[in-house]
């Protein structure tokens, strides 16, 4: 069974860090591209973060970029979103997915992060 959980969200000041973390199972988590993606109350899905099988090229979102770093750990089938100077536009449920050309998307339930003003 495919399964992608995250964990880490919740209350941080505006400024404050938070840690995201995904957990992954059910499938050759080490050939698939991962990225984060956030919904904001109202608002679309959008991209936030993405890293390659092998973890040697990421890409952000020009809201995340100089603030947000993706990595992964493919031995524990872990990717994580470390999120600093975090802002009130922040606030959103953050969600892991995990992407390969031949195969659909996988994606985990979310988290919700808030960043209080």
């Amino acid at each position: 069974q495919v399964q992608l959980v995250e964990s880490g969200g919740g209350l941080v000041q505006t400024g404050g860090s938070l840690r995201l973390s995904c957990a992954a199972s059910g499938f050759t988590f080490g050939l698939y591209h991962t990225g984060w993606y956030r919904q904001a109350p109202g608002r679309e899905r959008e991209f936030v973060a993405s890293i390659t099988p092998g973890g040697g090229i990421t890409k952000y979102a020009d809201s995340a970029k100089d603030r947000f770093t993706i990595s992964r750990d493919n031995a524990n089938k872990t990717v994580d979103l470390e999120m600093n100077n975090r802002k009130p536009e922040d606030t959103a449920v953050y969600y892991c997915q995990a992407h390969v050309a031949w195969s659909r998307d996988y994606w985990g339930q979310g988290t919700q992060v808030t960043v209080s003003s």
